[in-house]
């Protein structure tokens, strides 16, 4: 295999470990609300607050593992060890998290602040040295645009997977018991997992290594990453581009039930969105290839994407055939939003390197899921709050005001959030021909 070349059985296993982390993701998107309030049996308030400690501490706790995982040197490289290292207490936390045990509640609420933490720490632990480990598999940028593509086609398996799956294998395994059903099912989950995660660890390869000069200091990767001017930019674009999305994805399940008639059209509306995005992922390299590069591509998406939601607005609600092929059009367009930011993430670390003198892989993608963690978190809490705003009261027929509101977080608001994205993108200095320039530049270096 030529240096930097990417094989069949690698592009494959690396998408293994998109699907492992999912079946667990999946699960924290979907389910976990309803688990700790309805089966554990903890309070909404109580659990809110819960969501809030854990996932301010999630954040924090990404880049902390970057800096470890860069710092990390075996045989095995820097990123790999961790997926497998990471796999035991991955699968012993997942289902330690998910079983109920009679402790009262004060006990209960004990046992999930620290069963969720530490399977979060965990899941950070094996997440942020996956991703890294893209940006070291291969030198060549348009590589890792089909290596992401690969990620995330695994990780729309792994999520519609466990939606698909969930509630039936709790009821099946279960037997009409779902403190069980949920303690098995997430114990099948988490062996699932193991498997995908070690098939990413035996099919991949860390070529691209860190510069012989460079010292690890924690103090200087800091500096260095307040100067990699890229990478700043993307961060700010990862949030918007998660915002836009989550606003419109907190309150899609409202839009269906209150304005649309039924809960179970959103569901469909959901389906339709994870399988058909699967399909613009398997297209990412052929579509930055036509749009002309990875920033014109995500600039190009972000704005039909805006143009697309906010004609959603002017679709009648009872046309439900027409809002589906609606979003099945718009979700094959932002089906590449996604590998696209990591492969870009992945060349900042090359900017980094070639610019700055100093490559920290871990620490800039450990910053790009601290990112989205704050999109994913603010996202869905701006639609609670507009809904809020607009006087939504849940199982009631609605204002005509909040009718409205539901319209416009499904359309009109969530479109300023895409235009505003393509603004930010504007400021990103890595184009087709940076790309191109640094792949010389580092490969003569190397050499």
């Amino acid at each position: 295999m030529n240096k930097g070349s990417l094989s069949f059985k690698e592009k494959f296993g690396y998408g293994c470990g998109d699907f492992a982390s999912c079946l667990y993701f999946g699960i924290f998107m979907n389910f976990m609300s309803y688990f700790y309030t309805d089966v554990f049996g903890i309070s909404a308030a109580a659990l809110a607050t819960m969501i809030f400690v854990t996932r301010t501490w999630d954040w924090i706790n990404d880049p902390i593992m970057g800096l470890i995982a860069d710092r990390t040197d075996t045989k095995m490289g820097k990123f790999r060890p961790w997926l497998i290292w990471m796999i035991p207490p991955y699968v012993i936390l997942g289902i330690l998290t998910f079983t109920t045990f009679d402790l009262g509640p004060t006990g209960k609420l004990v046992y999930a602040y620290v069963t969720y933490t530490l399977l979060t720490m965990v899941y950070t632990a094996i997440n942020v040295p996956y991703g890294a480990l893209m940006g070291v598999m291969t030198p060549k940028s348009s590589d890792r645009t089909v290596l992401s593509s690969w990620r995330f086609v695994g990780g729309f398996g792994g999520s519609f997977f466990v939606a698909s799956t969930m509630l039936y294998l709790v009821g099946v395994l279960g037997q009409g018991n779902e403190k069980l059903g949920f303690s098995l099912t997430v114990s099948l989950y988490g062996l699932m997992a193991a498997v995908f995660f070690f098939i990413t660890f035996a099919t991949s390869q860390e070529r691209v290594k860190s510069p012989e000069t460079q010292k690890p200091s924690v103090k200087k990767d800091l500096i260095v990453l307040s100067k990699n001017g890229p990478w700043i930019t993307m961060i700010f674009v990862s949030v918007l581009t998660i915002m836009w999305i989550a606003i419109r994805g907190g309150a899609t399940i409202h839009y269906f039930k209150y304005v649309a008639g039924s809960e179970h059209y959103g569901s469909l509306f959901l389906s339709i969105s994870t399988i058909v995005q699967i399909f613009g992922v398997l297209l990412t390299k052929q579509i930055v290839a036509f749009l002309g590069g990875k920033k014109r591509a995500y600039i190009i998406i972000n704005f039909i994407s805006g143009v697309l939601i906010a004609l959603f607005y002017f679709i009648n609600p009872s046309h439900i055939v027409l809002i589906m092929i609606h979003q099945g059009i718009s979700s094959f367009i932002t089906g590449p939003l996604m590998p696209l930011f990591w492969s870009m993430i992945a060349d900042t670390a090359d900017y980094g390197a070639w610019k700055l003198g100093q490559r920290s892989t871990g620490l800039l993608f450990s910053a790009g899921t601290f990112s989205q963690k704050i999109g994913w978190s603010i996202g869905p809490a701006v639609a609670m709050a507009l809904l809020g705003y607009f006087g939504f009261v849940a199982n009631q027929d609605q204002s005509p005001e909040t009718i409205q509101g539901l319209r416009l977080i499904m359309s009109l608001i969530p479109a300023v959030f895409a235009f505003l994205t393509c603004v930010a993108v504007l400021f990103y200095k890595i184009d087709a021909k940076t790309e191109c320039e640094m792949e010389t530049a580092l490969r003569e270096n190397a050499t």
